[in-house]
Parts: C-alpha cells; sequence; structure tokens
C-alpha cells in the first residue's frame, strides 16, 4: 500500500470514528469531520499533506500523489 491509499484509507476512517462519536459522544466531535474534510481540500490544492509526512517516516512508500 503506497501514501496515497493509505490517505485515503486515514481520512475515511477518521471521518467514519467522528460520525459515530458525534452520534454517540457529542456532537462537538463533527468538528473532527470539518477538519478532515479541510484537510483534504488543502492538500488537494497545495500537495502538502501532514498525515502524508507521518506515513513516510513510518515507511510507507510513495505513490504519485505525495512524493
Amino acid at each position: 500500500m503506497n501514501i496515497d491509499r493509505s490517505i485515503f484509507l486515514f481520512a475515511g476512517f477518521m471521518v467514519l470514528l467522528s460520525l459515530a462519536l458525534g452520534y454517540w459522544v457529542s456532537e462537538y466531535w463533527f468538528l473532527l469531520t470539518a477538519f478532515v474534510g479541510l484537510n483534504l481540500m488543502q492538500s488537494a490544492i497545495t500537495g502538502f499533506c501532514p498525515a502524508a509526512l507521518i506515513f513516510k517516516k513510518f515507511g510507507v512508500k510513495s505513490g504519485c500523489a505525495f512524493n
């Protein structure tokens, strides 16, 4: 699995987790969903993704989007 797919998997997991926490715990967790969405939009425009840097440090191989 490369960084691109890892980012998609991580973002999807975070969205589902924040939706579940927002439903069962507190609606303030929906702010995490908004943060993940904004971060995805920012990384699509600028090409910079903080999570990609973290995955690189863990040794995940590069994909075509985040070199």
